[in-house]
């Protein structure tokens, strides 16, 4: 075997015992030669080395089994840290993670303009701020992720982001020019799938969608537990499927796009017509919700009947174990989901199993940023066979 073969193995085998020490630690290291099936030599040499790297460390002894008590194995989640940003179309979320993806500092800030040259300062500034939180490690701050409300493609260059205008952004090189680490840039609803999938309603699911719902609709789609990006990585734009061939307008030139009648925007922009102009806030539609105020409540029915019809086609044509719907209007009012679910339910194939399959996000507004920060933590990780002791 040759000294290139030999490397590789040796790269190939950190990467197991990694793996399953961040699966199952504490653990002997008796217990990951039988989970690996490595010999007690090898995996003696490799978590000395992942140790000295400062990914692995020890912190005692566990239950003996008949002769001399075991040193117990634990991953340092500690070792550095990832940046994850949901960059919206008012609003960016920040947040600094630990290896494990645990939450360690989180930042907010809408602004009213969205267009790249007013908040591209905006987005450097919060993540220095967030940057600026995290505590001493070996390996500091890990990467950055992000995630962007349009079209972004295997290059991740922002080509267009229908709600705010951006065309042909490179914010990948405006942070790497800024920051002195790894960034990735990505659709937000994708970096939400993988947040979900790692992390939330999705993390048992083989086949799974996830749907963000907001000023427009995205999805994010896991197939045999790998997020599906299409060819140019534009999949997932299923808020501009056409419900109404002769309908409204849509920002991105076509007519009747689902996201004109089944975002939030739609929600309010009605609810604003009906009340007189009135300003309308998530707080206040939900105060009349609870009130049953009666338009209020036939506009949250309309909003669900409208959801359910694009997402019976989303089940005919993915047929996943699970949806997961991130909204914050309908995480604040979850009666909707009888709206949705009894649309689907009028609509959808007798054959298709309806049981148990539409879920609320688990993560909240955090799924993006999370997702963002997770796409760096596992590229961090699968690299460490590179990392210098």
């Amino acid at each position: 075997m040759n000294t290139a073969d030999q490397a590789f193995i040796k790269i190939q085998n950190q990467r197991v015992v990694l793996n399953e020490i961040i699966k199952h630690y504490p653990v002997s290291r008796a217990k990951l030669s039988k989970i690996t099936q490595l010999n007690k030599a090898t995996i003696s040499s490799q978590t000395a080395t992942l140790i000295d790297k400062n990914l692995v460390t020890e912190i005692g002894t566990g239950l003996s089994s008949g002769g001399r008590k075991p040193v117990m194995l634990v991953f340092n989640k500690n070792a550095g840290y990832a940046i994850g940003v949901d960059i919206g179309v008012n609003y960016i979320l920040t947040i600094l993670t630990d290896l494990e993806g645990g939450i360690v500092y989180s930042d907010y800030c809408e602004f009213a303009d969205p267009s790249f040259e007013v908040v591209k300062p905006i987005i450097i500034e919060r993540i220095r701020l967030v940057s600026s939180k995290a505590p001493d490690s070996p390996y500091g701050i890990i990467g950055i992720g992000a995630g962007v409300h349009g079209f972004v493609n295997r290059k991740q260059m922002v080509l267009f982001t229908p709600n705010s205008k951006w065309r042909n952004v490179d914010l990948k090189k405006l942070l790497e020019d800024h920051f002195d680490c790894p960034v990735l840039i990505d659709n937000e609803a994708n970096a939400g799938a993988y947040g979900e999938k790692l992390f939330g309603s999705l993390k048992n699911c083989h086949n799974g969608i996830y749907v963000s719902i907001g000023i427009g609709i995205g999805l994010g789609i896991i197939v045999n537990d790998a997020l599906y990006r299409g060819t140019e990585g534009f999949s997932g734009e299923m808020g501009h499927m056409s419900i109404d061939f002769n309908g409204k307008l849509c920002r991105c030139g076509n007519h009747g796009c689902w996201e004109l009648y089944a975002s939030e925007h739609a929600f309010y922009e009605n609810l604003y017509n009906l009340k007189s102009k009135e300003d309308i806030t998530l707080e206040k539609a939900s105060k009349w919700i609870q009130e049953n105020d009666n338009e209020t409540i036939e506009q949250l029915e309309l909003f669900g009947y409208y959801l359910g019809i694009g997402l019976t086609n989303i089940i005919n044509t993915f047929n996943p174990e699970a949806i997961v719907l991130r909204s914050n209007l309908i995480e604040a009012n979850p009666i909707v989901l009888n709206s949705i679910q009894s649309t689907i339910a009028s609509r959808v194939s007798r054959f298709v199993h309806q049981s148990r399959q539409i879920y609320i996000s688990q993560l909240n507004r955090n799924a993006t940023a999370l997702g963002s920060a997770s796409f760096m933590i596992q590229d961090f990780l699968k690299g460490t066979g590179q990392l210098k002791m």
